[in-house]
């Protein structure tokens, strides 16, 4: 089966057209650097997203703060992982980087704080 796509590993945004119809042996044409390939072959086997969200700060300077995942996670748990945020709440200071939720969904990728909050 072939497929068009735009590759999002640059800005380039080129247009790849992906030959899919031998799982062994896709093809990928139309893409300017080699992420392109990669990009493609990734995404018609596995594809995978990042993924942002916001959890609740007990007694934070601010009331919610912004987490996302340390790495892309299968795109089929996208809904499940948000999901699992709801019943999150940190105790301020936070800091960047620091674990909101372990081992999301059993996919061994952790949400992660993208901003420091101190303690009022």
């Amino acid at each position: 089966m072939s497929r068009e796509m735009i590759c999002i590993n640059c800005p380039m945004g080129c247009r790849l057209t992906v030959d899919d119809a031998d799982k062994a042996n896709i093809t990928v044409t139309g893409n300017t650097c080699p992420r392109g390939v990669t990009y493609a072959v990734n995404e018609v086997t596995a594809p995978k997203r990042m993924v942002t969200g916001s959890v609740k700060v007990q007694g934070g300077n601010i009331p919610m703060v912004s987490v996302k995942t340390r790495e892309a996670i299968p795109k089929e748990l996208i809904f499940k992982s948000l999901e699992l945020l709801k019943n999150v709440t940190l105790t301020a200071p936070v800091h960047i980087g620091d674990v909101a939720a372990a081992d999301i969904c059993g996919c061994g990728v952790d949400f992660i704080v993208t901003k420091n909050v101190s303690r009022v």
